[in-house]
């Protein structure tokens, strides 16, 4: 790609192929990706609003059927027959009508097509009834009931239980039951089969000559598995012809979520009854009472469907209806027409930038013979030149200016390459002196400043050094002798000996390193394989003292597992500068935290952190950048200032770090860094966080590395 982009900058041909064949590249991708997301809204919009159309067809068959029921019921409320049924009865049938009542029910029981008729008197209690259901009944809890007893009556679609199916008739409880098909997408149901129905159920008022109401008729139909009514449903909606060849309308009814009517094929044309609708559907029209107009996995496979909820007569959604069509012939569609469209469009693409290319050619031919013309001159060749390019307009004048130009450039060039030589002799002179000077004054700077450096160095250093050795000696004299002297009586205080002995052995190495200072080069120190939690608790044990006059709380979370190659004493020196200063950070007392960890070797180099962590006075803002400045202190009137430069410069020497963070009043804490393997540094190693490597007042840490 960049170097796509530099050929662009530096060919003008580049360029203006690049603006022939932008609407090529640039515009065709364009334009496609534009034509796809409107195509696919379009798509989606028009897919909605005709299985909307298509729903809304079906929603008007259904109330259709709804009603027809409400009708024929009405209608034989009303009828003669019934009357004469009614009045032909014997006088003293008080609780039951006459055998003639129940001969009328049962036929136009048939006529009607419903599956129940029941004559109920005016306490909703069944009379007479053409399934059998046992007189004296009560039926007056249903909504339609009690509404014709009040308010004339209707018909609506309601949710029967087993138990309430049975009383009507078993027959019904057998035509309901319904075995539930696993299906893709849907929510799990522990039930193994639909029991309940879905019935469309009429009740309207019987009134006699007076026209008082004497009592209700009542009938209903079951929907479970009523295939007559969804394949006239998909007869009306989907027409022969009204789909393109390859997709499927069907039609469904629903009890909740599971298909009691349909004409879903599942496998080798067997009805998809049984099954349930997706669960995003089921929470979109059942959970949230909307309707869905949208592409839905319908069973096996996507269709464009249309969802709507259907109400009881008391507003609860019991089931759903559904209508909807196969998409994938509409997809093929739409993907042959995107393909068709964009070849076209393509075709036209290339034809255009092939002429406009054909056009170009005549600016193309001048700039190529003056871009060759140009690399000529650049190869040594000094009398090439442009020539005629057989072209009247601004490219071809431009080509004879170019060649005029290229002739008096050659003119001057010869007048002056006699004069540069001349001159180049004299500059090669005098530059060579003069650097030849430079340098010199350069390395006699150098070693100046070094001397003047290793000289003061030097001289404190060795005064330490002498005045720390000679008590240092006696001290190891007397210890000898005391533990000579005592022998076995020395048993009960071994270990203090042994932590005398090493901390006489260690003021020896504090004063090698100090003597490092004047001759790092003559010091190299050893490494060994070091327990982090294993260095933290000998040094709480040289440092007890100090915790224990301070009152100082100790917290310790030793969580690191790894271990570090490094020089042991060097180490314990370290972190007892870092604790002995944490605890005089907290001269009322306070909280000590000890803290390992090993480091994420996916993030950074393998290793162990050490945090030292105090509730002290914390560190001044301005203090911050110097703190591991040599001979530099807070404490006025103890310390030397030494000790985090000598810690700092001891933890860099092997790669690891020192870092600091503190808030004024809320305490300060030190995270020592170390590496697994350590990456030694030299003396060009870059300056510490809080040192200057270039400072001349910044000895220790420059002397050190």
């Amino acid at each position: 790609m960049r170097r796509l982009v530099e050929r662009l900058r530096a060919s003008v041909r580049a360029k203006l192929l690049a603006l022939v064949l932008a609407p090529l590249m640039l515009g065709f991708p364009i334009i496609m990706g534009l034509l796809g997301w409107w195509g696919e809204s379009y798509y989606q919009r028009l897919m909605s609003s005709r299985v909307g159309s298509d729903l809304a067809t079906a929603h008007g068959y259904l109330e259709r059927v709804i009603d027809g029921v409400g009708s024929g019921v009405r209608g034989l409320a009303g009828s003669q027959a019934l009357a004469l049924a009614r009045e032909t009865a014997p006088a003293a049938a008080a609780a039951t009508e006459s055998e003639a009542v129940a001969a009328l029910l049962a036929a136009r029981q048939a006529q009607l097509g419903l599956d129940f008729l029941n004559l109920l008197d005016v306490e909703g209690r069944v009379l007479q009834s053409s399934t059998g259901v046992a007189a004296g009944s009560a039926r007056g809890d249903w909504p339609m009931v009690d509404r014709a007893l009040r308010a004339g009556g209707g018909s609506a679609i309601e949710r029967f239980g087993p138990a309430e199916l049975q009383a009507l008739s078993p027959a019904l409880v057998e035509r309901a039951r319904l075995p539930l098909v696993a299906t893709e997408r849907a929510l799990p149901d522990p039930r193994r089969e639909e029991a309940r129905g879905l019935v469309i159920h009429a009740a309207v008022p019987v009134f006699d000559a007076r026209g008082n109401v004497v009592g209700v008729l009542e009938g209903g139909m079951l929907l479970n598995g009523n295939l007559d009514f969804v394949d006239t449903i998909n007869a009306i909606v989907y027409r022969d012809g009204a789909l393109p060849e390859g997709s499927v309308g069907t039609a469904t009814l629903f009890l909740d979520d599971a298909r009691i009517a349909t004409n879903v094929r599942l496998f080798e044309g067997a009805r998809a009854l049984g099954t349930r609708a997706s669960a995003e559907v089921r929470a979109h029209v059942l959970g949230a009472g909307r309707t869905w107009l949208e592409t839905a996995f319908v069973v096996n496979d996507w269709y464009v469907s249309g969802y709507e909820p259907v109400l009881d007569s008391r507003g609860e959604r019991v089931g759903m209806l559904y209508v909807g069509f196969l998409e994938a012939p509409f997809r093929a569609a739409k993907r042959n027409a995107f393909v068709v469209v964009g070849a076209v469009s393509l075709l036209i693409s290339i034809a255009g930038a092939l002429l406009t290319l054909h056009w170009a050619r005549g600016i193309f031919r001048p700039i190529e013979r003056m871009h060759a013309t140009i690399e000529a001159l650049e190869g040594g060749d000094a009398q090439a030149r442009v020539g005629r390019v057989g072209s009247r307009d601004e490219l071809g004048r431009l080509a004879a200016e170019f060649d005029h130009l290229l002739d008096a450039q050659a003119a001057q060039r010869a007048e002056l390459q006699a004069l540069n030589a001349s001159l180049d002799r004299k500059v090669a002179e005098r530059t060579a002196d003069l650097a030849a000077a430079n340098e010199e004054l350069h390395a006699a700077q150098h070693r100046l400043v070094m001397s003047e450096k290793l000289a003061a160095i030097g001289e404190l250093t060795a005064g330490v050094a002498h005045e720390i050795s000679n008590p240092t000696a006696v001290i190891q004299g007397n210890l000898d002798l005391l533990r000579d002297e005592l022998g076995a009586a020395a048993q009960p205080v071994a270990n203090e000996i042994r932590l005398i002995h090493e901390q006489v052995n260690r003021i020896r190495l504090i004063v090698t390193k100090l003597l490092q200072f004047a001759r790092p080069g003559e010091f190299a120190g050893y490494v060994e394989t070091v327990d982090a939690n294993a260095a933290l608790a000998d040094c709480l044990v040289l440092t007890r003292q100090h915790l224990s006059r301070r009152e100082v709380r100790l917290v310790q979370q030793l969580g690191a597992r790894g271990r570090v190659l490094i020089n042991p004493q060097e180490l314990q020196q370290v972190l007892i500068n870092l604790i002995v200063n944490a605890v005089q950070a907290m001269p009322e007392g306070g909280t000590l935290t000890l803290e390992t960890r090993d480091r994420d070797p996916r993030a950074e180099a393998a290793g162990v952190d050490i945090v030292v962590r105090d509730s002290g006075r914390g560190i001044a803002a301005e203090d911050m950048a110097r703190i591991f400045d040599p001979f530099f202190t807070t404490k006025k009137r103890q310390g030397t200032g030494l000790g985090l430069s000598i810690s700092h410069t001891l933890v860099e020497r092997y790669g690891g770090r020192i870092k600091v963070d503190s808030t004024p009043g809320q305490g300060s804490t030190f995270t020592v860094s170390l590496l697994a393997e350590p990456e030694y540094r030299n003396e060009a190693s870059p300056a510490p966080a809080g040192g200057r490597a270039d400072d001349p007042l910044n000895p220790l840490e420059s002397a050190a590395r």
